[in-house]
């Protein structure tokens, strides 16, 4: 019969359980890997805890190390019940408590000694020089002066162990949890690590052995014999003189930020490991990026091309053209005259009206024929178009008057009918076999909003033109410059009530450039947005390969997170980590995607292209990419902070 009488003497219980159970189901059957299991440890104890494999020595190891938690009954840590604490609390507890030290060292492969020896400091919120100068000595005691920036593929079996335990000592825990710590070591190793244990014993540690050697056991002053879930052997108790509780130094937190400074680091650290698949998920953002930066930057720049070209044929005016509203192609209808014209000029806050009529007609200059557009104007029309003469001279009101013969050509009739350089200024030309001699040549202007080249074009006055070409009295187009643009609406209402009593029908169309401008504004935003949708769906697409790639991430790294959790990573912390690293993804692809969608745009714009860059989408693009990676990154880091510590470390 196993005596728990404890003497009045000794101090309080440092761990204690009470009628434990722990049940886990294996399909349909329930098994039971610890059954009522009582026991004391006092402070300062050496104590093994010696049993088969399946005995469930394991299993208590973890419920004293708060990995895990107990079905039923009671568990208390220097007299304060814990079987009740949530995860959170749980993992505040153990960097305090206990060190762990695993029989397969469960050391971080991208990390070195000293940063595996750092990680429970970290959770523990010390400050980064106070850690490390801690972490150095520490593997300086255990003989690793020399390996302290070696990873565990270049260390020994041995030396491995080693870390582990330099790892548990970190925070200077009372407790020291020992599984199977010589069961992957040779026995020279092995024994090496036995005396290690018992200087640490020695220096006030309370140490729990698990094992299933009962010559490792021996090394223990106190023997807890298990089998099929129970305790059925317990040699008594020896507990030093004078052995006080030890308390786990613990620092105050340093504060969130240096707690996302190392997730950041961390976070690059498992990137480089996995670099072709990093680069891959990094390319899908980037593609994205660069799609939203490229696209905004060509619609930003054909919407400043067509507005322009709309300014240039002005926005004080106003086309009055023939024609039933909504009939297309009603250019040639019979029913605007010259009068009509003349009549709008009446009319207040009409500054110029330009009468229009043009016909395609074949023009010669000795034995070159050109087919070109002719167009019969007023003086007016250089003013009201803001077209300027480079060459010469326009026709005046007094060639208007006279029906004068005299032509202005476009840039391209000019190239087209004059040799390079040569000078047509008082040359005739025939128009349709009619004489006209050149008087002045246009500036370039260039194709208009439907692409149209308006340099090919020869000017000659209406009333010349009504005689000797056209034939006919009646108007293309008449267009009108107003003095007010703020009264524009008022003035078109004007001419509309004027035509429509002069024609008796609206057999009229009556076109504000200023409206134009305002529906070409909405139509090129709304192309800008269709190509900004066009480039998010890229990114959105890039999103989802990044938690994917996450995903994928947690599934590998699972034993990494367990040994986290154990070294007393919170759920937040664990939640932190995993996002922080798909942020970090997205934000150097961010990076990445705004530099190749600036080059993209460059390169498009030496291909003759008009691209207008501004920070606003760069910006854009940036912050989505950013809001990426905490949006697809959540769901894989939840993932991860929900794993159960004892299943996490138990993967391979």
């Amino acid at each position: 019969m196993i005596n728990r009488t404890s003497p009045p003497s000794l101090p309080n219980p440092l761990l204690e359980l009470l009628h434990v159970d722990r049940h886990y189901r294996a399909g349909e059957t329930s098994v039971k890997a610890l059954d009522n299991v009582s026991i004391t440890i006092w402070p300062g104890e050496f104590v093994a805890i010696v049993g088969q494999s399946g005995s469930g020595k394991s299993t208590l190891m973890n419920l004293i190390g708060c990995l895990d938690r107990p079905d039923s009954g009671q568990y208390r840590i220097d007299g304060r019940e814990v079987s009740g604490l949530d995860p959170d609390q749980l993992a505040a507890l153990r960097p305090e408590t206990f060190g762990f030290v695993f029989q397969r060292y469960h050391l971080l492969g991208n990390c070195s000694a000293l940063e595996n020896v750092e990680i429970p400091a970290i959770y523990a919120g010390w400050e980064k020089p106070l850690r490390v100068r801690r972490a150095r000595n520490l593997l300086t005691r255990l003989g690793l002066a020399e390996r302290c920036n070696h990873r565990p593929a270049q260390l020994s079996g041995g030396q491995q162990q080693r870390v582990a335990i330099a790892r548990a000592l970190m925070n200077d825990p009372p407790v020291i949890l020992a599984d199977e710590p010589t069961g992957a070591l040779d026995s020279a190793s092995g024994e090496e690590l036995m005396v290690l244990l018992r200087e640490l014993h020695e220096e006030g540690r309370t140490i729990l052995l698990i094992t299933h050697d009962d010559r490792i056991a021996a090394n223990a002053d106190r023997i807890v014999s298990m089998r099929d879930g129970k305790i059925i052997e317990e040699s008594p108790p020896r507990i030093p003189q004078g052995v006080n509780h030890l308390q786990a130094r613990r620092r105050g937190a340093a504060g969130w930020f240096p707690e996302v400074i190392e997730s950041c680091k961390t976070a690059m650290r498992a990137l480089r490991v996995n670099f072709f698949r990093t680069t891959l998920t990094l390319l899908g953002i980037i593609i994205g990026v660069a799609a939203v930066v490229t696209m905004l930057a060509v619609g930003e720049g054909t919407r400043q091309q067509v507005l322009d070209q709309i300014r240039e044929m002005g926005t004080h005016l106003l086309a009055v053209r023939p024609g039933a509203p909504g009939l297309r192609g009603s250019g040639d209808v019979a029913t605007m005259t010259p009068q009509d014209a003349s009549a709008i000029e009446e009319i207040p806050n009409v500054v110029s009206v330009v009468p229009e009529r043009y016909a395609r007609v074949t023009a010669r200059n000795g034995n070159i024929d050109y087919a070109t557009t002719v167009q019969g104007v007023n003086a007016d029309f250089p003013a009201v178009n803001d077209w300027i003469v480079t060459q010469g001279d326009f026709f005046t009101v007094r060639d208007y008057q006279r029906y004068a013969p005299v032509a202005v050509l476009g840039k391209t009739v000019l190239e087209t009918l004059y040799a390079e350089g040569e000078n047509p200024d008082g040359t005739y030309i025939l128009v349709q076999n009619i004489p006209f001699e050149v008087i002045g040549v246009m500036a370039g202007k260039g194709a208009d909003i439907r692409g149209n080249d308006q340099d090919d074009s020869i000017f000659i006055p209406l009333t010349t033109g009504m005689i000797r070409l056209f034939g006919q009295n009646y108007l293309n187009n008449i267009t009108v410059r107003v003095g007010d643009l703020d009264e524009i609406d008022k003035t078109q209402g004007a001419i509309e009530k004027l035509l429509l009593h002069r024609h008796r029908t609206e057999d009229f169309r009556v076109r504000n450039r200023a409206a134009v401008l305002e529906t070409a504004t909405e139509a090129q935003n709304t192309l800008s947005v269709l190509l900004g949708t066009v480039g998010a769906i890229s990114l959105l697409v890039g999103g989802i390969g990044v938690m994917n790639i996450m995903l994928v991430s947690v599934t590998e790294r699972t034993r990494e997170i367990g040994i986290r959790m154990a070294s007393g990573a919170r759920k937040w912390d664990i939640l932190l980590q995993f996002n922080t690293e798909s942020v970090v993804v997205c934000t150097i692809g961010g990076l990445f995607g705004v530099t190749a969608g600036i080059g993209a745009g460059m390169l498009l714009s030496l291909l003759g292209m008009r691209v207008i860059f501004s920070p606003l989408p760069a910006l854009l693009a940036f912050s989505c990419a950013f809001a990426t990676g905490v949006i697809f990154g959540y769901l894989p880091a939840r993932k991860a902070a929900r794993l159960d510590p004892v299943a996490a470390l138990a993967a391979e």
